[in-house]
């Protein structure tokens, strides 16, 4: 019988998609209260804040992770895309496009992320992955389809979506070179620059200034939602790869419709129950992928939590008390063996 593969990383994923689908219906009563771009800027300063907080308590200081030099540009990359230029399409988009419109391009992130992980960054990915993300998507889509409404949209509106969906495909594959670097840091430092550039727009284009009553609400979803959400999403990243998050993670709609349901008694129609069977069907093809075979790790040198394991066998140029996992920069040496994996931050090797 095929051993369902139910990892620390894809319970993050899903954690992940859970607070983020979570977010959408909360967020979607404080509509109406302030402008599209005041309330973006809420919920990402809500991470931003929220998630710097906890760093400061954590390690008592706000000190710069010790990145190597390359991965600086990865992340700078990252934040460009994924926290500046995908909201600010997003906010574009939804401002000439209908919400059903808008929700089912939004399934384009998914799919973009899973076609650049495979084509430009390599990342391994069988028919098993590939048939389940077919199902996690069609189940997306169908959910947003249960909602759509007639009209018709300018091109402009879905353009600019699709392209807020590109640029988040390309910053979750961008993330995931940085992924073994430290997640708060990662997912604060995005949800402060979204949460400032969007805060200044909206308040440049007349929006005005909230009460504390408007804006505590929107920056506690956004900690959650968007903070904690991305946290996990980076531990995903770090333990499965970018296509198999972004397949766990495009749960999230529907994770977000069924808490519409229950908590603001929206109906639940039968495109609903459709979708769910479409994504929990895709969700099981990949929680019983067996990945195996032999393979080779090249000479790495890198930094992040481990533990001793058989990957991590190594000598300490410092006083150690035995604490783990602990993290410090260290030197893979090659290794050629045989086991089940994820194209983690570990097994990211080519395929004959």
């Amino acid at each position: 019988m095929t051993r369902m593969m139910l990892s620390r990383p894809v319970v993050a994923a899903l954690l992940a998609a859970a607070l983020f689908g979570a977010s959408t219906p909360f967020a979607k009563q404080l509509v109406g209260q302030t402008s599209p771009f005041l309330l973006a800027g809420l919920l990402y300063l809500g991470s931003g804040v929220g998630l710097t907080l906890i760093r400061i308590v954590r390690d008592r200081s706000l000190q710069l992770p010790s990145m190597p030099a390359g991965e600086w540009w990865w992340w700078l990359a990252a934040v460009i895309f994924g926290g500046v230029l995908g909201p600010l399409l997003l906010m574009v988009g939804l401002a000439a496009t209908t919400a059903a419109t808008a929700s089912m391009l939004l399934n384009l992130e998914a799919v973009l992320t899973a076609v650049l992980a495979w084509v430009v960054f390599k990342e391994n990915a069988d028919r098993r992955i590939v048939a389940g993300m077919v199902l996690i998507v069609a189940g997306g889509v169908l959910l947003s389809w249960s909602n759509a409404s007639g009209g018709t949209d300018r091109w402009i509106g879905p353009a600019a979506i699709a392209g807020a969906c590109l640029c988040w495909a390309i910053d979750n594959n961008l993330t995931r070179k940085v992924s073994a670097q430290d997640a708060l840091f990662l997912a604060g430092s995005k949800g402060a620059v979204a949460g400032i550039i969007n805060t200044t727009l909206g308040l440049a284009i007349g929006a005005a200034v909230p009460s504390w009553t408007q804006a505590a609400p929107a920056m506690l979803i956004g900690l959650l939602g968007y903070g904690v959400s991305l946290v996990l999403f980076v531990l995903a990243l770090r333990g499965l790869g970018t296509a198999r998050t972004g397949a766990y993670f495009s749960t999230a709609p529907f994770i977000g419709a069924a808490i519409a349901i229950l908590c603001f008694g929206e109906h639940a129609s039968t495109l609903f129950w459709l979708a769910a069977a479409l994504m929990g069907a895709g969700v099981w093809l990949h929680l019983t992928e067996r990945h195996e075979h032999e393979h080779t790790h090249e000479a790495m040198f890198h930094a992040h939590r481990h533990v001793h394991d058989e990957h991590h066998q190594h000598e300490h140029d410092f006083d150690w008390d035995g604490t783990e996992p602990h993290a410090h920069p260290h030197q893979h040496a090659p290794l050629t063996h045989t086991h089940l994996h994820f194209p983690d931050i570990h097994h990211r090797h080519g395929h004959p």
